[in-house]
């Protein structure tokens, strides 16, 4: 493992004027068009509450595949998201399509149960049909300073995963500082992320544009290192088009093009795909749809 006792600055000053001088980019009708249909693409279509239930789950994946019938030519999003007694349902209800199966995993979202519990859940959702398993960090364990443990966990599970792609969530708004962000990313990525995510959307800051912004940062200087490219979800509190445009700018603005596919960047939202779907008609009609036109998943 590599020495992460030391902590590398973050100019959280410059962090925030970059963000805000990103933001004030126009977009033309065109390329808004255009990346509206990419965040649409990007999203994982989400759903963990406690009262989910199959008949849930099959509605999800159903919007999944088409998000608007009267525009069949639309990107069906890149996975659903559920709970790990939801994944076989959710895997039936995608057979056929090339939408994944996300599963969130390691005692969700609080992420504190012993090792064996946590392979052992990981083991089970991937053998029910996962295709990408979201783990939480102990965050405990990192704000202690403990990041071999913190390591071990992550490639412990990695392992546990197989075939499947592991999302490692930082849970950001828990983790205090800028720099404890870009540390945490840093640990992830070199034990084995393929992807790192902001947040599990139950603690709030949770996805914000500085946070995205400094592990993006991370993934590409990871990548300048290794030659490994890291895919990065932000989760939580994107609710907006215009939003989801701004982290793609974001996006490309740091990574560069490559990066702006769903193999590498994702959205975790359960509400960000209607006003996605609000905004396209708009560009597409000139007219604004009513809300209820499209399902409330």
């Amino acid at each position: 493992m590599p020495d992460f006792s030391e902590t590398i600055p973050i100019d959280q000053v410059g962090i925030k004027e970059r963000v805000a001088r990103l933001n004030s980019r126009s977009i033309k009708k065109e390329s808004k068009i255009m990346a509206l249909k990419m965040a649409l693409s990007m999203v994982d279509l989400t759903t963990l509450e406690g009262m989910d239930t199959p008949g849930k789950v099959i509605q999800l994946c159903h919007k999944a595949k088409e998000p608007y019938a009267d525009m069949p030519d639309l990107p069906t999003v890149a996975a659903v998201c559920v709970y790990p007694n939801m994944v076989s349902v959710a895997k039936k209800a995608l057979r056929g399509t090339d939408i994944n199966v996300a599963s969130v995993a390691t005692a969700f979202p609080s992420g504190t149960a012993t090792l064996d519990a946590k392979l052992k859940e990981t083991r089970q959702v991937v053998a029910d049909g996962a295709d990408e398993v979201d783990m939480v960090i102990s965050r405990g364990k990192f704000l202690a300073g403990d990041y071999q443990y913190v390591f071990d966990e992550i490639a412990a599970v990695k392992e546990a995963c197989g075939g499947a792609h592991l999302k490692v969530i930082l849970e950001t708004g828990e983790l205090q500082t800028l720099e404890n962000v870009r540390k945490a990313s840093d640990l992830a990525m070199h034990a084995g992320a393929d992807f790192i995510k902001t947040s599990t959307g139950k603690v709030q800051p949770a996805a914000t544009q500085p946070v995205t912004l400094v592990m993006l940062e991370a993934i590409r200087d990871f990548y300048y290192e290794t030659d490994r490219m890291v895919g990065m979800k932000p989760a939580g509190g994107i609710r907006k088009a215009k939003q989801a445009i701004q982290y793609l700018v974001l996006v490309n603005e740091t990574l560069g093009a490559d990066w702006l596919t769903p193999n590498y960047f994702r959205f975790g939202a359960s509400s960000l795909a209607n006003d996605l779907l609000l905004q396209i008609v708009k560009q597409d009609t000139g007219v604004y749809q009513s809300k209820d036109y499209f399902s409330n998943d």
